[in-house]
């Protein structure tokens, strides 16, 4: 799979949730000769793994995790990891949506992460998700629904509307402003009611809704038992610039790492007669809100991922726990690029540009799992690779994010370094990264899989 922006952007264009991601990721792996396991089967016992495979499995249909066991693996090898987040900062459907105004339908939404919230107002919006459906012989089935055109909006409060304190500071309430309209209220009055279910159960959601997702789903309205909906901004990626060199699109929070990562991991599956160790991919759900979740960083599926592994080969204790200190985690998330309008806002000597390359971060206060030794081996293999490096630390007099890497780094006792792609209107609706950066990350991701035995092996700490 090339790493280029075009690349980038269609695949984001067809990934609007983590749903999306995980099947589009799903489809990938299969056509590249990867199968898939299933958390509930016994792997060892079943002899399910084994050295020169390829296999993926999934949790929630929101959390992927990918792996190739090379042709040389013994028990003990390294696992050499990219940790990534399938989500980012949105608006989520309510479980009870429906909601009117003075004559119009709205939903109602809940913010889901710390976004940018001025930033989804006046935007075609759809939504994007997956419904619990009743299949009609009993059972119960999971369907995604993706609807391609605009359907909703979050108007903004005219100009002249404002008082000049509101001009002056667009604060607009999480509650009372975010609030999508979908329709006229007298659309709502019109429409029949075929669901099939009490009055108490329909009004949960307006009909129009219901009626969009049967129309998606080609079901009827009595089927729908359950949804995980989140409004999505209909507006595709693209380059611009002059040069075409920079990108703009939804979701590059995180998606980007899960797309040079998986990348990665494709185009080094193509040939493991040579690979030591595991070579995997974990893409977590629910990073934008700590992680803590049966499918976030903060869950078991990290350290699971790695003895069950390990289990297929040798079932003791102490050498799961050799092979978690041969490990590397590179946690990658995207990196804050400098501001030329704000630049007072990063330490001079920390300057992160777009289309320069990775950027390594780090934070003495352990919001960033980076150290001396991890960050040296990612700097070698960049080196090794002919990728460019950038270094970023927080000033300190502003606060700092974080990432997976410093709970898996806790959790697991695994080296890790924290990276990421420059980017400028973080948790914006729409992000904006250097097209070069792109490219440079997938090839460095391929260097990591590909050189990190043998480096590891030279470096006597």
């Amino acid at each position: 799979m090339p790493a280029t922006a075009p690349e980038l952007i269609s695949f984001i264009h067809s990934t609007p949730t983590p749903f999306h991601l995980v099947t589009e990721a799903e489809k990938l792996l299969t056509s590249s000769g990867f199968s898939r396991l299933d958390e509930k089967d016994l792997w060892a016992v079943n002899k399910m793994i084994v050295p020169g495979g390829k296999y993926f499995y999934h949790r929630n249909l929101s959390t992927i995790v990918a792996f190739t066991v090379g042709d040389l693996y013994k028990p003990g090898g390294e696992f050499k990891i990219i940790g990534a987040h399938t989500d980012s900062p949105v608006l989520k459907v309510k479980p009870v949506s429906a909601k009117t105004a003075h004559g119009y339908v709205q939903v109602g939404v809940e913010c889901y992460g710390g976004g940018l919230w001025h930033t989804w107002f006046d935007r075609d919006l759809t939504l994007a998700g997956c419904v619990v459906v009743e299949d009609g012989e009993g059972g119960f089935v999971r369907r995604l629904v993706n609807i391609k055109r605009p359907i909703l909006r979050v108007p903004s409060l005219c100009i002249h509307l404002q008082s000049a304190e509101e001009r002056a500071s667009f604060a607009p309430n999480k509650e009372n402003h975010l609030q999508p309209i979908l329709a006229m209220v007298e659309a709502d009055l019109n429409t029949e009611d075929k669901t099939g279910k009490d009055k108490n159960e329909k009004t949960r959601h307006c009909s129009q809704l219901l009626s969009l997702l049967c129309q998606e789903l080609k079901c009827e309205p009595q089927q729908i038992m359950d949804m995980e909906l989140t409004l999505c901004d209909t507006q595709p990626g693209a380059t611009w610039g002059v040069g075409e060199e920079f990108l703009s699109s939804p979701r590059l929070d995180n998606q980007v790492h899960c797309y040079t990562g998986l990348s990665a991991l494709l185009d080094h599956s193509k040939d493991i007669s040579q690979d030591t160790g595991v070579s995997m991919l974990v893409c977590f759900d629910h990073e934008e809100i700590g992680s803590d979740s049966a499918q976030g960083a903060g869950s078991p599926i990290m350290s699971e991922a790695i003895s069950r592994v390990v289990g297929c080969f040798d079932t003791s204790d102490e050498m799961l726990k050799v092979t978690i200190r041969k490990s590397f985690l590179v946690s990658a998330d995207v990196a804050h690029a400098l501001h030329p309008n704000y630049d007072h806002k990063h330490e001079r000597n920390h300057q992160p540009l777009l289309n320069k390359g990775t950027v390594i971060k780090t934070n003495q206060n352990q919001r960033y799992a980076t150290n001396a030794e991890t960050g040296f081996i990612l700097r070698e293999l960049a080196r090794r690779g002919g990728v460019p490096i950038q270094e970023f630390v927080v000033r300190n007099d502003c606060p700092c994010g974080s990432t997976i890497g410093p709970i898996i780094s806790a959790k697991v006792g695994i080296r890790t370094v924290d990276l990421g792609v420059p980017s400028l209107s973080m948790h914006s609706i729409r992000e904006t990264m250097g097209c070069e950066d792109v490219t440079t990350n997938a090839k460095l991701f391929t260097t990591f899989f590909k050189e990190f035995g043998k480096l590891d092996q030279s470096c006597k700490f």
